[in-house]
């Protein structure tokens, strides 16, 4: 629920202003700004409701910690950080591979990371073994978000089922990236 929220607040014009999404054109295409919108608040809303009814078998220690973990890596410290960071990299050509890696990091693989750890908390997972879910859920999204960009500028919109070359407005960000990939060791 989250990650879509995440997909259409994203698409919205003041954000990445994108027509199509799977193939199909997005939910403010469809509905209106208004409504993504409010759909997207929605979803997340939503989300925490879902936790709050986990099965009273699990005990409230872990679902509030669940709760902690989601809330985290959806807000100011996570996807929202993540969002403000890429919007304000838009169009800077000093946009360094680190700063790159956080916006990844922070709006995309905090959503993996979020499911991983919570899932973990839900199954009693010790400290030690949450924190290395968690980083390897990061590097996976992480590694996600580094295929995505490529892509987008390597593919059709047809085979993407989104706008190709969208991301090319972001062109310093998808070359520092470029970069960072050409850069990993070689087998």
């Amino acid at each position: 629920m989250i990650h879509t929220m995440s997909l259409i607040h994203d698409d919205l014009p003041c954000m990445d202003n994108d027509d199509l999404r799977r193939g199909k054109p997005t939910n403010h295409k469809v509905f209106g700004e208004d409504m993504a919108l409010l759909a997207g608040d929605a979803l997340l809303a939503y989300a925490f409701e879902m936790i709050s009814k986990t099965p009273k078998s699990i005990s409230a220690d872990r679902v509030v910690e669940v709760l902690r973990i989601v809330s985290h890596c959806s807000g100011a410290e996570g996807l929202v950080g993540g969002q403000v960071m890429d919007l304000e990299q838009e169009g800077n050509p000093n946009c360094t591979v680190e700063t790159l890696r956080w916006i990844h990091v922070h709006k995309t693989a905090v959503l993996l990371k979020a499911s991983v750890t919570s899932g973990a908390v839900i199954g009693g997972a010790n400290k030690d073994d949450v924190a290395r879910l968690g980083d390897f859920a990061e590097k996976i999204g992480l590694a996600f978000q580094i295929r995505d960009d490529v892509l987008d500028e390597t593919q059709t919109s047809e085979v993407l089922g989104k706008t190709a070359g969208k991301d090319a407005v972001r062109s310093a960000q998808i070359e520092c990236g470029l970069h960072s990939v050409r850069s990993f060791p070689q087998p």
